[in-house]
């Protein structure tokens, strides 16, 4: 299973994909992160359970600079598997 979020509000030119980034890496996830239009983040996150459910809360919460509205997030069937977590 893969986590899959959107995720709007402040979010683009806050350095919040690098962010995500070190958050992913440090909790052993792999997937990806970019940016989409109307200043949103898009975020595809692999990994154990109970770090992605960790990882989906400091989603929400947002990075320092950040001011997230809303992280629309959903458990998914992904038919691609990554090795590392990526800034796109």
């Amino acid at each position: 299973m893969s986590l899959h979020c959107v995720v709007t509000g402040r979010v683009q030119g806050v350095f919040f994909r690098a962010w995500v980034h070190d958050q992913a890496v440090q909790r052993g996830l792999a997937g990806w992160v970019r940016n989409l239009a109307h200043n949103s983040v898009e975020v595809l996150a692999q990994g154990e359970e109970r770090a992605l459910q960790n990882f989906k809360n400091l989603l929400r919460q947002g990075a320092p600079l950040s001011r997230v509205e809303e992280a629309e997030c959903r458990m998914i069937e992904h038919d691609e598997f990554y090795n590392n977590f990526q800034i796109r």
